[in-house]
């Protein structure tokens, strides 16, 4: 993977401006530490870091071609998994090839087949491609959003990138919020609405969207949606082909002229990638695969099991481990550098975001790259096959609002009465809500249930499962690894979206379907086993350590936090009293696994966005 960025001013001679270029790169440094390349006209800026993958030699970036009088220039970050085909095919057209990158094929696909090559894509993606004569500025983020892509458009300035950091480098970019931004964080946060960057300025491209930026102004274009269809197959037929596709799809993921590795929580999801990957190594002769899994120190003598995480992972991982001759590595955090990883994590997003579960994926992705330069992992099962207890639940179902965020009253308790009464956190979160609701494709004849089912997933998919990808995206990135995540396949996705709800719960079990597809690929011990979400800490020191942060904060006179915030209401909640006021967190707030203690993660995260970035707030 990598990282790009650039502009288009319109103005002036942005050849004039190749210090903010480097900047702009710097940001992303992390992104793509293996190289970095500039290319200047007289009009735009294209920017690229690369992290090397496939072809060292020949996948440099920015890549130009010149077709005629035209030269094109690619910045790109992603990784196609159709390659070869796409290669073939443009051969086939009387194309030639001087590298084996991606790169080279996905910009002479643009040049064939202008922004309809998007169609034939089978990959995760952002990308902008200069067109110099024409003067225009293709963009376009993958269908389901696992690659980040940023812009603000000024008019007679547009300033793109992979991260918002890299368009905070410009000079035309800054780190203002306003009250809906603050909506974002306060009442949504950590998700954010699809296309919404919290600072004032910015946008995020949605997933399977693209915008082309000419002369004439900014266009915006959906290539992909999903779509509701009749399900023509039955049961054998729906669960040999939801194996086929994973199958296709994990093979197809490990392409790469470096290290591959899985993650293995000893959880479905990730056991059938390790499973399918380690198949795959074998027929190919590659050697073990290596798997890796992340614990806690002194998490077994203070886990509590729980509705939302009902059992540890140990036995499970090592199960798998040794069914299928797999190199184990497991990776211990200490409350102390958990703790002291969360401002590192704000870096890595540019936000606030999920507290400890994503300061402890960063120590985690630090290690991995260690020994790796990609990992495949096991993210968006849940959403897709309704995993999730929202699926289950009837109180969770039927919740009217985003079911895995249900505590905007407890939220807006937080804020200090002003901001309250200027964002309406609950007004805010019942409007974000009824504009994805007004989206789901519903299919003519659903009942009641179906209905309300089908909109759940939707919720899940274009909300929750993007929240995780971004997590994934931002804290494996920082470290330079590359995560790729199989069960996003397009095609996999466009195919269990149309399964009735019966043959996804198959059995009475969550992930029926996909459990009855990896019958015979994984131990019977693993693939009945409940559900249980990525690990978090347990240690009574690492919730004590933040609660002493978060008063320290709430004492700091300067803290750019505190006028925005409710602090009397906060140390109460921070005290965890009932009889005083405040609230046990037993349940969590957000997700599944954020409680008190990520409570209190959150105002740190918040805290130091606000004084590391100087955010000005404006509402």
């Amino acid at each position: 993977m990598c990282g790009i960025a650039g502009w288009i001013d319109r103005r002036g001679d942005a050849s004039e401006f190749m210090p903010i270029a480097e900047a702009m790169a710097e940001t992303l440094a992390c992104r793509g530490p293996d190289a970095s390349g500039i290319y200047m006209s007289r009009t735009a800026a294209i920017v690229h870091r690369r992290l090397v993958v496939v072809d060292p030699e020949g996948g440099a970036q920015p890549m130009e071609r010149r077709v005629g009088e035209r030269l094109y220039v690619i910045t790109y970050n992603g990784e196609l998994y159709n390659t070869a085909e796409l290669r073939d095919d443009l051969k086939a057209l009387g194309w030639r090839f001087s590298t084996r990158s991606d790169t080279e094929v996905l910009l002479v696909a643009y040049i064939q087949w202008g922004p309809q090559c998007l169609e034939r894509l089978n990959g995760i993606f952002a990308f902008a491609i200069w067109n110099e004569a024409d003067q225009t500025l293709f963009l376009a983020r993958d269908r389901l959003g696992v690659k980040p892509l940023f812009y603000a458009d000024f008019g007679d300035c547009f300033v793109f990138g992979s991260e918002p950091k890299a368009l905070l480098a410009h000079p035309r970019v800054a780190p203002v919020v306003d009250a809906e931004g603050l909506a974002e964080v306060f009442a949504l946060g950590p998700a954010r609405t699809p296309g919404h960057a919290v600072y004032r300025d910015m946008r995020e491209v949605k997933p399977g969207c693209c915008l082309t930026v000419s002369p004439y102004g900014l266009t915006h274009r959906r290539y992909w949606r999903l779509e509701s269809r009749p399900h023509l197959h039955d049961l054998d037929t729906t669960i040999e082909k939801v194996r086929e596709l994973l199958s296709d799809a994990v093979r197809r993921q490990l392409v790469a002229d470096v290290p591959v590795c899985t993650l293995l929580s000893g959880g479905v999801d990730s056991s059938a990638i390790t499973a399918f990957a380690a198949r795959a190594f074998a027929e190919e002769g590659k050697g073990p695969l290596h798997t890796y899994s992340i614990d806690y120190r002194g998490n077994a003598e203070h886990f509590r099991p729980s509705a939302f995480q009902p059992d540890s992972d140990d036995r499970y991982i090592q199960l798998v481990s040794e069914r299928l001759g797999t190199v184990h590595h497991q990776v211990l955090i200490d409350a102390h550098e958990l703790a002291g990883a969360l401002p590192a994590a704000v870096r890595a997003r540019d936000l606030p975001g999920m507290a400890d579960i994503d300061a402890s994926l960063l120590l985690f992705c630090r290690e991995i790259k260690k020994g790796a330069t990609v990992a495949l992992s096991g993210e968006c099962a849940d959403e897709i096959f309704g995993g999730y207890p929202w699926f289950h639940r009837e109180d969770l179902l039927h919740a009217d609002t985003f079911p895995w965020s249900r505590s905007t009253h407890l939220r807006a308790s937080w804020l200090a009465p002003w901001i309250r009464e200027r964002i309406r956190p609950e007004d805010y979160v019942q409007q974000r809500y009824r504009e994805s609701l007004a989206e789901v494709p519903h299919l003519p004849g659903e009942s009641p249930r179906e209905r309300r089912l089908r909109e759940v997933a939707y919720l899940s998919l274009t909300w929750f499962m993007v929240t995780l990808l971004n997590r994934k995206d931002r804290m494996s990135m920082a470290t330079g690894l590359e995560a790729r995540v199989p069960f996003a396949d397009h095609r996999l996705v466009e195919y269990v979206w149309n399964v009735p709800w019966e043959m996804k719960n198959c059995g009475g079990r969550e992930k029926g379907l996909l459990r009855r597809a990896l019958e015979g690929v994984l131990p019977d011990e693993v693939l009945w086993r409940r559900k249980n979400p990525y690990p978090k800490s347990h240690q009574p020191e690492y919730a004590e350590t933040v609660r002493r942060w978060v008063l320290r904060i709430l004492d700091d006179p300067q803290s750019p936090l505190l006028p925005l915030i409710d602090v009397e209401t906060v140390r109460r909640l921070v005290a965890g009293d009932p009889a005083q006021g405040g609230a046990t967190f037993d349940q969590p707030w957000f997700g599944q696994l954020m409680a008190g203690p990520q409570f209190m993660a959150y105002l740190i995260e918040i805290d130091t966005w606000l004084r590391e970035y100087r955010v000005e707030v404006r509402v």
